[in-house]
């Protein structure tokens, strides 16, 4: 897999609450350039606390988005039944996707348990529902946006720090069993198809979030640290509050961004 080199900058908010509203503000904007234009535009969303207060800040500010043009994918998800509270699907669609117009087929779920199919048929699956939104490049849509969270071990999406499933890169998705998070079963994108967005998005907070972050901007490798590996074509942005931030070096906080 080739690696691109991407400057990642930090853009820091008072609070959890302060940082929701300023990352669906930025959110809601990279939508309407794009969707005023007539462009299509893809989306991976994120699961976690933040995840979802983005997308409930988000929820006022989109009257008159036009959503036939906008498709919304997950990174990873918890391999439950549908509708559990757990999955990132329910929390996503709970906060915004269940308030908006957005067409059934535009929101790209993955499995749940109780779908019918096991786990390894639905990480092939959701890698052929990418291949149909294929760009030329590769066999998945280009996201503009990929959200992601990042917990206390650096994992992002449900890729966890010294495992197999950060070094795949010959497959779009994976299964994951035995996660040290729980629940134990899960699906996740591989770093290729989160490396090819255009924009990289982590978003986390709280003290307990410090010394990952410290970890990714300071070079540490992908496999100890996945959110070190993580990068977006075009912008590598951490959105973090006051208390997240407390080891990033003041050269790297981006105030303008």
């Amino acid at each position: 897999m080739s690696e691109h080199v991407v400057e990642k900058r930090v853009v820091i908010a008072a609070d959890p609450d302060t940082l929701a509203e300023a990352v669906a503000e930025r959110f809601v904007h990279r939508l309407r350039k794009r969707v005023d234009v007539g462009e299509e535009v893809h989306v991976s969303l994120t699961g976690g606390s933040m995840g979802g207060r983005v997308l409930a800040a988000a929820r006022d500010r989109v009257d008159g988005i036009d959503w036939t043009l906008v498709h919304f994918w997950w990174s990873d998800e918890r391999f439950l039944p549908a509708g559990h509270p757990d999955r990132n699907e329910t929390q996503a669609r709970e906060a915004l996707l269940d308030h908006i117009p957005v067409p059934a087929g535009n929101i790209h779920a993955m499995a749940a348990s109780d779908d019918g199919v096991d786990l390894t048929a639905a990480a092939e699956d959701y890698a052929g529902e990418l291949a149909r939104y294929a760009a030329h490049t590769h066999a998945w849509p280009t996201f503009d946006v990929t959200f992601l969270g990042v917990g206390p071990d650096g994992h992002i999406a449900s890729l966890f720090p010294d495992r197999a499933e950060i070094q795949i890169v010959d497959r779009a998705v994976v299964p994951v069993i035995d996660s040290p998070k729980p629940p134990a079963v899960r699906l996740t994108m591989t770093r290729p198809v989160i490396n090819s967005s255009q924009r990289v998005w982590m978003v986390m907070a709280g003290t307990d979030k410090a010394p990952a972050l410290g970890l990714a901007l300071a070079g540490a490798t992908y496999t100890s640290v996945p959110a070190a590996g993580a990068k977006g074509r075009g912008r590598t942005v951490f959105f973090v509050d006051q208390a997240a931030a407390a080891q990033v070096p003041p050269e790297l906080i981006d105030r303008d961004y």
